[in-house]
């Protein structure tokens, strides 16, 4: 029924390798043969465990890593761009950038617009508010101020539930606004992707969140997104990641299977 987002808040992950150097989309193909050296993908680097900055100010997470053992089966150097949501989704259609890498959920709105790889993780959306909150289901979110991600599965499900022009879903750039809009009791929950919230309720025992879950939300699977018609990267993600998945070297990264 409803389709995940993707959101981030610093955790303790190891940091990917990558491959830092100015590059454009346009300029993943080698000027001679055309065959595809480096790979260039932006993110939204606020979405732990997914994606976050390190200290350095390195993009780290799920996502890197998995693209980075992708590079590495595959012979090309991969690089992330913290760039932001919508800017992400943006510069793949421009070209600036190559992919995006940012949880994104596959859902048959973005496939009009995107092409995306066969799915790596399986996901599904929760709650979050307080632990004294009275909230329970979903549907008793049908009259409450709900903070979500602008333009992700939550900020979907919310519209579902409330209508497109409610005044009391609060939508923002990244997900950690929106949980921030929880703890400081601007909304009465937020909506997200469940790695997101347990990650950060995880390494925050004293925030005073809950998470909860409801039947209402489908699973989702994230995929990796291409511009529409691109078709040679969007083989070699693929080729990559089945070696990634048969060699168990997925598994190992995300800490769960899928097929």
């Amino acid at each position: 029924m409803f389709k995940k987002p993707l959101f981030k808040i610093v955790a303790p992950l190891a940091a990917a390798s990558m491959l830092l150097a100015a590059c454009s989309g346009d300029e993943a193909k080698n000027s001679e043969g055309g065959e595809i050296t480096k790979i260039v993908a932006g993110t939204e680097a606020t979405y732990a465990p997914f994606e976050y900055l390190d200290d350095k100010g390195n993009v780290v997470g799920l996502d890197a890593q998995i693209l980075a053992a992708i590079g590495e089966e595959m012979g090309v150097e991969t690089e992330i761009k913290n760039v932001g949501w919508d800017s992400m989704m943006s510069q793949v259609t421009t070209g600036e950038i190559d992919m995006g890498a940012a949880a994104i959920t596959i859902t048959d709105e973005r496939l009009e617009t995107y092409d995306f790889t066969e799915p790596y993780y399986e996901a599904s959306l929760l709650i979050v508010t307080k632990e004294d909150s009275k909230i329970e289901s979903f549907e008793d979110l049908k009259d409450k101020k709900v903070s979500v991600q602008i333009n992700t599965t939550g900020h979907i499900a919310a519209q579902e539930l409330q209508g497109v022009a409610s005044s009391n879903i609060l939508a923002y750039e990244n997900f950690s606004v929106a949980l921030t809009e929880v703890l400081n009791g601007s909304s009465e929950a937020a909506i997200g992707d469940n790695a997101v919230i347990l990650e950060y309720i995880k390494n925050n025992p004293d925030s005073g969140l809950k998470a909860i879950e409801d039947d209402s939300f489908e699973v989702d699977y994230f995929g990796f997104m291409v511009k529409k018609g691109n078709k040679e990267l969007l083989d070699l993600l693929n080729e990559g990641l089945q070696k990634i998945k048969d060699n168990g070297k997925l598994a190992e990264i995300t800490g769960t299977e899928i097929e």
